[in-house]
């Protein structure tokens, strides 16, 4: 018998924490303002493939934000509501959805940790997988 061990990466920390779920794959970049409603954490932008899927307590994958820097806001009041994702894993450096985590993490204790993943690892990631972050970066994908 064979034991499946769970891959592992190693990700660039912006904003830290741990958290798990289940991952949603945004498969272009997303912006929360006007995207988002923080009250559901529903994709509320009806020309992004994603539409009408919900974020919450589910680790966010997306290429990068997109547009406005009132973004982060959205971010802010999402944690508030209990309607932001567990964690959001990136393809690359997003200062906007970084601020708004960190913000967050400074007003209301918690936040989703902000990670950015090199692209072999970032390709990894399907919708409806759990992965599990740790506050040192580490993403273990649980295969399923």
């Amino acid at each position: 018998m064979t034991t499946h061990l769970p891959a592992q990466f190693q990700a660039e920390v912006l904003v830290p924490g741990s958290g798990s779920g289940p991952v949603l794959v945004l498969t272009e970049p997303l912006s929360l303002w006007g995207g988002l409603n923080p009250e559901t954490g529903e994709i509320i932008d009806r020309r992004h493939p994603q539409a009408g899927q919900s974020v919450t307590n589910r680790v966010l994958v997306l290429p990068s934000g997109r547009g406005s820097s009132s973004a982060s806001s959205i971010l802010l009041e999402a944690v508030r509501q209990g309607t932001a994702p567990t964690a959001i894993i990136t393809s690359e450096t997003d200062g906007i959805l970084a601020l708004g985590a960190a913000v967050a993490r400074e007003m209301y204790d918690r936040a989703p940790p902000v990670l950015v993943l090199g692209p072999q690892a970032y390709a990894r990631l399907q919708t409806g997988q759990r992965v599990e972050i740790r506050a040192d970066g580490t993403v273990l994908l649980r295969e399923t």
